[in-house]
This record gives structure tokens, C-alpha cells and sequence, in this order.
């Protein structure tokens, strides 16, 4: 019998993942604080709750994919939530939270005989859409492979250790994407300044060393001079304070995310928060004109 999915968070992300798992014959009950963004998974066969005790009630699977760690909190804390999971359900939280996060609610859940995985994701919008997301997930294995059917439904799912490690996981991931906009940005900079064509100093790195999805998505977003966000910068500081904060819990140093997290900050307090990650490219701008 297929599993039943609880699917809590419509919004960029969500909306096409909870798409691509009903595409996939699961029935899914879906639950939005702003009930018309989910109003558009209709149309392909999601019950649309007004209530998160309807979107976890009698359902095999609960799915959430919010903002923040607040937003986690405020869900998997309150009794409309607790109080109507049954026994056996497994919560996967696909959000990016701190690792503490994931394991605080993995061992509370446990001990109402609850399963849960943290199993954050990286691939954007496209990837979502594209079901070709890269799923890093945290738990144990027993659990992983019962509910790995569904994450597939979404991408490509890895368990990569206990509780907590798929949020590790995405930090790592976010480290690599935050620096490498960083490069990039710093490269298109050159060629604008020094005369060369960015596009074609693009088409020239395809295939080398230097080549990444990065390079071509996102440069060509600060050619255009397009920051629609896709990735938000505020998320992306989010990320980076993450990614310090565990690092320091371990006594580990990492001087570049920290220059990267200073310069998002800036774009942030200089009022770019809602623009895409990739406007890193107007804070060397700024820098330049100094």
C-alpha cells in the first residue's frame, strides 16, 4: 500500500517538490500558513488542509520544508503537531537548520516513538522542479531505507551518517556554493574591469578545472545583472552563520566563510537580503568603488 505524505511548507521549494512527489502516485495532504500558495497543488491531486493536525494526521510520511530554524521550531513544538502523529510515522524536515536543531527534534520524537531524518537539499528552484535535487540525509539506516522511495521522488538521496549529518552535510555544501559565488564574482569583476568578455571567458572555462554550475548559472546572472532571487541572500547568511557556529562548536577555524559571511552581511544590512546569492557580485562592486 502506498504511503500516505503530510506535506508542510508550499513555498519555492516546497511547491515543486510536493508536485513531484504526488507526480509519483503517493496521496499528499498539504499544509501552508498562506493556504494560496498551496492552493496550486490542486490541480495535480493535494488535499489542501487549512490545519497542520490534518497534514500530519494518519499520514506514513510528514514532510517539512520551511524558512528557518524558527519556523522548524514553531512546527515540530506545538501540540497540533506532537499531539497527531502516530506511532511509527517518520518526520523527514528537508529545511537547512543548524545540526543542534535536527538532532534536539530527532530525540524528542524518538521518545514518542516517532521516526525522524534531517535530510536538507541543494539544487534550487531548478533542481526542485527538475527532481534532481541533491538530498543529504542524517539517521539511522532502517529508517533511511523505508523512506528513501519518496526522496526519490524529489532527487538523489545519500545517507551520509547519524542524526544531524545531513544538516553537516548541506553547511559543508553551502561553504562550497558560498565561496564559489564569491570566485565567480570576483572573476566577472576582472574581465568587466580589465575589458575581456565575461560571457566568452565563460565559454572559454567550460570543461576545465574551473568549470562548475555555479560559474554558468550564476555568472550569468551577474552579466545580466538579474538578482530574481532564487537562493535568497538573507538564507544564505543564514547558512553561513550556521556553518560558523558549528564549526566553533568543534574548535574549528574557517577564515574564508568568514570573510564570505561578512560580505553577505553587508549586502544584507545594505538592504539586498531579498535579492538572489548571487548579488555577492554588488558587494565587490561596492568594494571597488570605494
Amino acid at each position: 500500500m502506498s504511503k500516505k505524505i503530510g506535506f508542510i511548507g508550499i513555498g519555492l521549494m516546497g511547491l515543486p517538490m510536493a508536485k513531484n512527489i504526488l507526480k509519483s502516485g503517493y496521496k499528499v495532504t498539504a499544509f501552508n500558513r498562506s493556504q494560496n500558495k498551496a492552493e496550486a497543488l490542486k490541480k495535480f491531486g493535494a488535499e489542501i488542509t487549512t490545519s497542520i493536525d490534518n497534514a500530519v494526521k494518519d499520514n506514513d510520511v510528514v514532510i517539512t520544508m520551511l524558512t528557518d530554524d524558527v519556523a522548524v521550531n514553531e512546527v515540530m513544538n506545538s501540540s497540533n503537531f506532537l499531539e497527531n502523529l502516530k506511532s511509527g510515522t517518520t518526520v523527514i524536515d528537508m529545511s537547512s537548520v543548524k545540526p543542534t536543531t535536527a538532532t534536539t527534534h530527532g530525540e524528542q520524537l524518538k521518545s514518542k516513538n516517532i521516526n525522524y531524518l534531517d535530510a536538507p537539499v541543494s539544487g534550487g528552484t531548478i533542481g526542485a522542479e527538475e527532481a534532481s535535487l541533491a538530498i543529504m540525509v542524517g539517521g539511522e539506516q532502517k529508517v533511511y531505507d523505508e523512506a528513501e522511495n519518496v526522496l526519490k521522488t524529489m532527487g538523489n538521496p545519500t545517507l551520509v551518517g547519524p542524526l544531524g549529518s545531513g544538516q553537516v552535510s548541506k553547511l559543508s555544501n553551502q561553504i562550497i556554493v558560498g565561496l564559489t559565488i564569491g570566485a565567480v564574482a570576483e572573476a566577472i569583476t576582472l574581465c568587466e574591469k580589465a575589458g575581456a568578455n565575461p560571457n566568452k571567458m565563460i565559454k572559454a572555462l567550460s570543461g576545465g578545472w574551473a568549470d562548475s554550475k555555479i560559474l554558468q548559472t550564476h555568472g550569468k546572472r551577474m552579466i545580466d545583472k538579474d538578482f530574481t532571487p532564487k537562493g535568497r541572500t538573507s538564507v544564505h547568511l543564514k547558512d553561513m552563520n550556521n556553518i560558523l557556529e558549528c564549526a566553533n562548536s568543534y574548535n574549528t577555524h574557517l577564515p574564508i566563510s568568514n570573510l564570505v559571511k561578512e560580505m553577505y552581511k553587508t549586502l544584507v544590512e545594505n538592504g539586498h537580503g531579498e535579492t538572489d546569492h548571487s548579488s555577492l557580485y554588488k558587494e565587490i562592486e561596492r568594494i571597488n568603488k570605494k
